[in-house]
């Protein structure tokens, strides 16, 4: 997806733009000095202390709502991590501030002249729908496959690579009318180089829902029975779809339309296909923290 942001010389007006007394951006509660260029999102809140607990020091800490945020330094490197809550919708928030903290001038309203860059690595848990993808390994998503329809309420751009996966997608996928069209985003190729070295790696599929939407049945049909093999069968250009979560496709697209590079990790904590789940996946989690700290440094 192709950077896409507005070009106006006039003041955002308040209503658009919230900042607080304190002069922060309003949900995420931050300004541009508490945002280290490299930011660490996950969704549980209680996770910012997994990751802050291997700081040297901590200068930063400040939280509202299910927004939590620590900076600080790991080995010499400043690094921030925010917790985002579950959702496509939370991701929304998240990206859209994080971007107005550091590249709008919050005293005339308007975009700065020199733009940050920041590099956006999530670290989220997931489950596979391969087979092959066991219990407590490491995914790299190399797409996020969307059915939130988040971004169809931005202009947006996409690749042909992306277009192509689509359109796969829909010839191989039965797909409910009734649901949002789906939709894929890539991430940035460098950052996933870097940070998913020897991890499986593959499209990551984003579900609006825990339930019905990645295909689980408790006391409600679901209007796909089958979606997990469709997914599981999925194949275009050596490409497949390897887990299941909640974030990634609004993580790449809003980071790729405002000129950030993004990357998700994912501790794998179930298989849906084999009906397993981790015994210890807090211990999971703490190695790929560990794992993508040393990666971010490197």
């Amino acid at each position: 997806m192709k950077e896409s942001t507005v070009s106006s010389s006039n003041p955002i007006a308040p209503s658009e733009l919230i900042i607080t007394e304190e002069g922060r951006i309003y949900h995420i509660n931050l300004k541009d000095s508490d945002i280290a260029d490299d930011v660490i999102v996950v969704g549980d809140q209680e996770r910012v202390k997994q990751v802050s607990k291997h700081f040297s020091t901590i200068e930063v800490k400040i939280s509202k709502r299910e927004f939590i945020t620590h900076t600080g330094f790991y080995k010499g490197h400043r690094i921030t991590v925010l917790s985002t809550g579950i959702g496509t919708d939370n991701i929304d928030i998240a990206i859209n501030e994080l971007d107005a903290a550091v590249n709008i001038d919050f005293t005339t309203r308007k975009p700065k002249e020199q733009k940050r860059k920041l590099n956006i690595i999530r670290i989220g848990t997931s489950g596979s729908l391969q087979e092959d993808i066991p219990v407590d390994s490491f995914v790299v998503s190399s797409y996020g496959l969307g059915f939130d329809g988040l971004l169809g309420f931005y202009k947006t751009y996409f690749e042909d690579d992306e277009l192509a996966l689509k359109k796969a997608f829909v010839e191989q996928i039965k797909w409910p009318n009734q649901a949002n069209t789906p939709y894929f985003t890539k991430g940035n190729s460098k950052l996933i180089n870097k940070i998913g070295q020897e991890m499986h790696k593959g499209i990551t599929a984003t579900a609006n829902g825990f339930y019905g939407p990645q295909g689980r049945s408790l006391r409600l049909a679901t209007a796909v029975p089958n979606l997990n093999e469709q997914l599981n069968s999925f194949s275009f250009n050596k490409h497949r779809i390897t887990n299941f979560e909640m974030e990634t496709s609004a993580l790449y697209g809003l980071s790729s339309l405002l000129g950030h590079n993004a990357c998700t990790t994912c501790a794998i904590i179930a298989n849906r296909f084999k009906k397993e789940y981790s015994k210890d996946y807090k211990k999971t989690v703490d190695q790929l923290i560990e794992v993508v700290l040393e990666r971010i440094i490197a």
